[in-house]
């Protein structure tokens, strides 16, 4: 093999492998570009929480009805263990009580009888 066979296989791979790490590079800037663009999404929905003032309000209006009052979110360590714990209770029931009447309704739709444990006698 002449001297100048091997010249041409060094540069070949040398120029191989300076391509693959290119590509290589190129494919981590973008994934990296990918990953700072969703922490800005996920920064920007962070700082559209509501505030708490506006948290409490606007779980009354979404619901008035309810006895249930809308905690803002990173409240519960400072808040009394009475009230969380009342207001836990509170939002089961809520709960217990909105799948209670889908049951109801969803029976009513389809005709099936209902159970006595459904039927409200307050």
């Amino acid at each position: 093999m002449p001297w100048w066979s091997w010249i041409l296989i060094w540069v070949a791979l040398v120029s191989l492998s300076l391509l693959f790490f290119v590509l290589m590079g190129v494919r981590l800037f973008r994934q990296f570009m990918a990953t700072v663009k969703e922490l800005g999404e996920a920064g920007d929905k962070l700082t559209r929480l509501p505030v708490p003032a506006t948290a409490s309000a606007g779980a009354m209006e979404a619901a008035p009805d309810s006895d249930v009052i809308g905690v803002a979110p990173g409240t519960a360590p400072f808040a009394s263990p009475h009230q969380m714990r009342h207001d836990y209770h509170a939002s089961k029931e809520a709960r217990r009580e909105a799948r209670r009447q889908r049951r109801v309704r969803r029976k009513a739709e389809r005709g099936q009888p209902q159970s006595l444990r459904d039927i409200e006698f307050r």
